[in-house]
């Protein structure tokens, strides 16, 4: 008997001194997580099946990416607030913005652009869908702004340049000279965050195939944006690669 009460308060102490599991969040647009995230109208967005290569068990993700959003209205919407007030010392955020960057700054569709680039020029508009007088910055104002706020929470921020479209030239994915992929490394850089090139790593995996074969097996009928379930899962296949070459990272650590 002692020894089964040994046994039961040694596991009693083990599982209140056992840490909480970190916390991995994601944000960005439906190319990490379209519609309700299993995949809706065939699309489906890598952080949605980002846990296949993580131990869930000491690791938890949470996926707050929605489609339709650039790196501004993910601020202006409150969604960046929300995430930010979750964060704690020791949590990893996981950045990918730019496929909505490039959309008209003031419309009555979306106004959902920004300025491109990574000054700080502004543009004051009234909005023409909230009705709203806006600031608008850059892409790369928006970005530093993930960084340096998730920073003062103590986590660590990792940007991802946004994955490539199902755009050729010739038997090559398009590759962008100045454009989000590098402004996003660039703003990474300069504030110190850790980088994942993932439209290169992508991109690289695509050229071993024809577009033909590209867009049969990675996307969906509908466009050359969105991938489909396989298209998902080769791209948090690269993202998990992405993270494990970042050899200071702790979030390494908890990849299977």
């Amino acid at each position: 008997m002692p020894f089964k009460i040994a046994l039961f308060f040694g596991f009693a102490l083990t599982t209140l001194l056992r840490p909480d599991p970190v916390n991995l969040y994601l944000i960005g647009d439906s190319t990490v997580k379209t519609g309700s995230g299993v995949g809706q109208n065939g699309q489906w967005g890598w952080g949605s099946v980002l846990s296949q290569h993580f131990d869930t068990t000491r690791i938890k993700i949470h996926n707050h990416a929605i489609g339709g959003r650039s790196s501004r209205t993910f601020v202006s919407e409150g969604r960046w607030d929300k995430v930010l007030s979750q964060l704690k010392p020791g949590d990893y955020l996981l950045i990918q913005f730019g496929h909505n960057d490039s959309s008209p700054v003031n419309d009555t569709l979306r106004a959902r652009g920004t300025i491109r680039g990574i000054g700080e020029k502004t543009e004051e508009i009234d909005n023409l869908i909230t009705k709203k007088h806006e600031i608008v910055h850059s892409y790369g104002w928006y970005l530093r702004k993930f960084i340096a706020e998730a920073k003062s929470k103590g986590a660590i921020p990792i940007v991802c340049s946004p994955i490539p479209r199902n755009s050729w030239n010739k038997d090559h994915i398009v590759r962008p000279d100045d454009s989000y992929p590098q402004w996003a490394e660039a703003v990474s850089d300069a504030q110190g965050a850790y980088f994942i090139d993932l439209y290169e790593l992508i991109a690289t995996e695509y050229d071993r195939s024809t577009p033909a074969q590209v867009k049969q097996q990675y996307f969906t009928s509908l466009d050359d944006t969105h991938t489909a379930l396989a298209g998902a899962e080769l791209n948090a296949k690269m993202v998990a690669k992405g993270i494990k070459s970042l050899k200071k990272c702790g979030l390494r650590g908890y990849l299977k």
